[in-house]
């Protein structure tokens, strides 16, 4: 893991948003075999060989999580933001559930062909 992506998600000022990117963090790294982890554009984004599979961003009230590559993917409909075709964004806020046993699914399909 990235010393820098740790130092990104210690600096979040809300705990629960700590608690929500370090379980997103770790369930990218048990869904995508080797994958790899930089800040890059200010946020923590993860790679399959060199090619963008997630990325987690914070603002002051929700966590995001989009994973990349998700044309064809069956995404459940009041889960994800509209948007790009080829991504697909959750917002995640405090005191709701989070899906990560979706997230997961979703991501190793996404990224099975990277």
């Amino acid at each position: 893991m990235n010393q820098e992506v740790t130092d990104f998600i210690n600096s979040v000022k809300q705990p629960w948003q700590i608690e929500i990117c370090n379980a997103l963090r770790q369930m990218i790294h048990d869904s995508v075999p080797d994958v790899q982890e930089r800040i890059q554009y200010g946020k923590p984004h993860f790679l399959k060989n060199g090619k963008y599979a997630a990325v987690i961003t914070t603002a002051k009230g929700w966590v995001t999580f989009t994973i990349f590559n998700a044309d064809g993917l069956e995404v459940p409909e009041g889960v994800f933001e509209p948007g790009k075709p080829e991504r697909i964004t959750a917002k995640l806020l405090e005191g709701k559930a989070v899906r990560y046993d979706l997230f997961a699914d979703l991501l190793k399909q996404a990224s099975a062909g990277l």
